[in-house]
């Protein structure tokens, strides 16, 4: 029986409804979306002509001139023996070269696999066994990282005149995989989720789940013509794929390619650039904050009118500080890579103090399945449960493994987000947490986003996570907490802060400061490392 099937008589299955975006139905926009990533691209090329789409660096690209080097790299790429079907590996960060070889491939009908290049030399090579690669790219020029992999793999150094340094891997005699004609079955890029326990996986996203996102959560946030996207969100992740490049470049908006964040560099084209869009993982937002008040500097964003955050949970205090100093609504959304990755998004005229998470994006499927043997003390009719979703921004799987796509992927579609949420009586969406995050203390569930809350409300905490770890017979909490620089709270101060305001299951049974969490490029915090940390498998102080 496929995953999921015997629990649909369990659970309600509610369908997002149609509805306006900037001005058109979503089931309109679903209808025309092209059959592959670069052929809205080139139609914009030829559409928008001299309007200004890539900023790298100190290199500026109209619509014409990007068009005009994806049909270059399309020809480059054939030379190099990428055939219709290969898998291409890209060792890599933001950068101009990204953009053209992903659109390139596109064109060629190969499979992009992205890989960031800030990732062990361990991780990489997980990655490239998995991935069985025709060729793989380093985009030398972008990351001396990516130079280190190159060099650690005896690839080629090559200057392209207009890409810049890259290095290039020895074509390898791989199978091609079969070339669907449909944007709907053909793969366009993997994304490959962490390593942290066993084998990364390369979750296989199709041309028309990443479209599908770039044209409808784009549109949300009414990304067009004469808007500046800072895009420090990484390419080498769905959410910096998918919503931040593809749907700057869909929409016919300017895209602005940055391959590490850096709060100086950032605020610094608020201003001068005069950025209009800005997109990011929570840590980012409070890390800025955390430099302003450092530095005594005042924002200076005189034309930023559209700023959200993803990729990890966003706690209302958070929300609350950033939009002081922002003066702007910081919206929100939820995703996960398997979902190309955008589920829920907060509209642009929402206005919500919560948390939530906005409501589900128009036409997908979803609902949720109650938790069974999870714990039920403090769960009894409160609308909880397992998200699962449906429609076409669902992965088609994971690469060459079917045993992990059969524990999350049912047979008809369905796609176990391994999330907890609940719904509430406007639609709105809320995750409560993720399950296998789920700590159960002396019976009662314990949800981190909701203990992390707690913990930021604390004027010289910066940062917070919270995991649990196993002892005999029960589970325990432990919060990882990143203060201030400079900052004096004690752990007794903490303690006597929590306490007034969680219950006593719910307190941190340990606190671990840190000078800085662990985290992404992206600034995502790595629970990964911190779960292992908590149970001894790595030093806690």
């Amino acid at each position: 029986m496929a995953v999921g099937s015997e629990l649909k008589a369990l659970s309600v299955i509610h369908q997002a409804p149609d509805e306006r975006i900037f001005g058109r139905l979503a089931s309109e926009l679903v209808a025309e979306l092209p059959e592959r990533l670069s052929h809205r691209v080139l139609f914009n090329a030829e559409r928008l002509g001299s309007q200004l789409a890539l900023v790298d660096g100190e290199v500026r690209w109209s619509y014409a001139e990007l068009g005009d080097e994806i049909r270059a790299a399309t020809e480059w790429l054939t030379t190099l023996g990428i055939r219709p079907g290969d898998r291409l590996m890209l060792v890599s960060e933001n950068s101009r070269a990204l953009v053209v070889i992903l659109l390139a491939a596109s064109e060629l009908d190969a499979w992009v696999a992205i890989v960031n290049s800030r990732l062990s030399a361990q991780e990489i090579d997980q990655i490239h066994d998995n991935c069985d690669p025709r060729r793989v790219l380093y985009t030398s020029g972008a990351s001396y990282e990516a130079s280190q992999h190159a060099a650690r793999h005896g690839a080629a150094s090559y200057h392209h005149p207009r890409l810049g340094a890259l290095d290039i891997g020895e074509s390898r005699d791989t199978a091609p995989e079969h070339v669907e004609r449909s944007g709907a079955d053909q793969v366009a890029a993997m994304i490959y989720t962490s390593g942290t326990t066993g084998t990364p996986k390369g979750v296989m996203l199709t041309h028309r789940g990443i479209l599908y996102i770039a044209s409808i959560s784009g549109g949300m946030r009414h990304l067009n013509q004469g808007q500046r996207v800072y895009g420090v969100l990484p390419m080498s992740h769905v959410f910096g794929l998918s919503s931040v490049c593809m749907g700057s470049l869909y929409n016919g908006a300017c895209l602005y390619t940055v391959p590490r964040f850096d709060a100086v560099a950032m605020l610094d084209a608020l201003d001068q650039e005069r950025i209009t869009v800005l997109q990011g993982v929570p840590a980012m937002y409070s890390r800025t904050l955390e430099y302003l008040r450092r530095q005594g500097r005042a924002l200076v964003a005189p034309e930023l009118g559209y700023m959200s955050a993803g990729g990890s949970p966003l706690d209302s205090d958070t929300k609350q500080r950033v939009e002081a100093i922002f003066g702007l609504t910081l919206h929100n959304g939820y995703g996960l890579t398997e979902a190309s990755p955008t589920i829920s998004q907060t509209r642009i005229d929402d206005r919500f103090d919560s948390n939530t998470v906005g409501a589900v994006l128009p036409l997908l499927e979803y609902r949720l399945e109650p938790l069974a043997e999870r714990g039920e003390k403090d769960q009894g009719g409160d609308g909880i449960g397992e998200l699962w979703v449906r429609g076409p921004n669902v992965m088609k799987g994971y690469f060459r493994q079917p045993k992990a796509t059969r524990a999350c992927l049912s047979d008809d579609g369905w796609l176990n987000t391994g999330d907890i949420a609940r719904v509430d009586d406007l639609g709105q969406l809320y995750i409560v947490g993720r399950s296998k995050e789920l700590i159960i203390r002396s019976g009662f569930n314990i949800y981190p986003p909701d203990v992390e809350a707690v913990i930021n409300q604390h004027p010289d905490v910066t940062l917070s996570a919270v995991v649990g770890r196993e002892v005999a017979g029960n589970e325990e909490v432990v919060a990882f907490i990143q203060c201030e620089p400079g900052a004096g709270v004690d752990e007794a101060t903490l303690r006597a802060f929590i306490a007034e305001r969680l219950s006593p299951y719910k307190r941190p049974s340990t606190l671990v400061m840190m000078e800085a969490l662990p985290a992404t490029a992206s600034g995502k915090i790595l629970k990964g490392r911190l779960r292992d940390m908590a149970g001894g498998k790595g030093k806690t102080e």
